[in-house]
């Protein structure tokens, strides 16, 4: 005689191991690559990964859908310039952080690195405003998918630097600071890591027409 506890203990046998994250698409299940897209889930705020035919789903960024996906674009934007005064104006306690658009809040947001990770900052709007006037340019991310990244030197002489990247690529570079951060000010490898991401993603991307 069968009973229902063999019952679940074979079904349990039969059924395949729930795959890890990263591993196949949260969506469908497929197995993905370790090189692989996301989309932003809108609602709960967070990436998943995905496949080609679930990202394919979702491209279309004017769409009124709970999935958007990240587009894989890199903009400099060579003429930006911020002055130290525009920089505090915004109330961000650190010289380098990410701007997108929340569209569920219908809001520009920032968000900075620090030792806890990302740590998010509505921004005053007039402030932001201001600067998106004297630089339109900047107006075009895809809400929710993109973001601009701002980097304020401490040296007062050095001029300030502005990138458009997938929301993706700044998570991932708010988490590896987290893992590399000591002390108050985050140590020399935070500081290394850093000048290294820009290089790097300053040669993927291309200058803003």
């Amino acid at each position: 005689m069968t009973t229902p506890s063999r019952v679940l203990r074979r079904i349990a046998a039969e059924r395949p191991p729930v795959p890890r994250p990263g591993e196949r698409c949260e969506m469908c299940a497929e197995p993905i690559a370790g090189e692989h897209q996301h989309v932003v889930d809108i609602e709960g705020r967070q990436l998943m990964c995905v496949c080609r035919g679930c990202y394919l789903l979702f491209v279309d960024q004017h769409a009124t859908m709970r999935y958007r996906a990240v587009p894989d674009r890199y903009i400099a934007f060579p003429g930006f310039t911020l002055g130290p005064a525009e920089w505090d104006a915004l109330e961000i306690p650190v010289g380098l952080a990410f701007f997108f658009r929340n569209s569920a809040a219908d809001r520009t947001v920032a968000f900075y690195p620090g030792p806890a990770g990302a740590t998010e900052s509505e921004l005053p709007l007039a402030q932001w405003h201001t600067i998106l006037r004297r630089h339109p340019e900047l107006d075009e991310l895809a809400a929710d998918v993109e973001a601009l990244l701002i980097r304020v030197p401490a040296n007062d002489t050095a001029a300030a630097s502005c990138l458009l990247l997938p929301i993706d690529a700044c998570y991932e570079f708010v988490g590896r600071m987290r893992l590399l951060w000591r002390g108050f000010d985050g140590g020399q490898d935070v500081r290394d890591y850093l000048d290294e991401f820009f290089a790097t993603v300053s040669a993927r991307a291309r200058d803003a027409v």
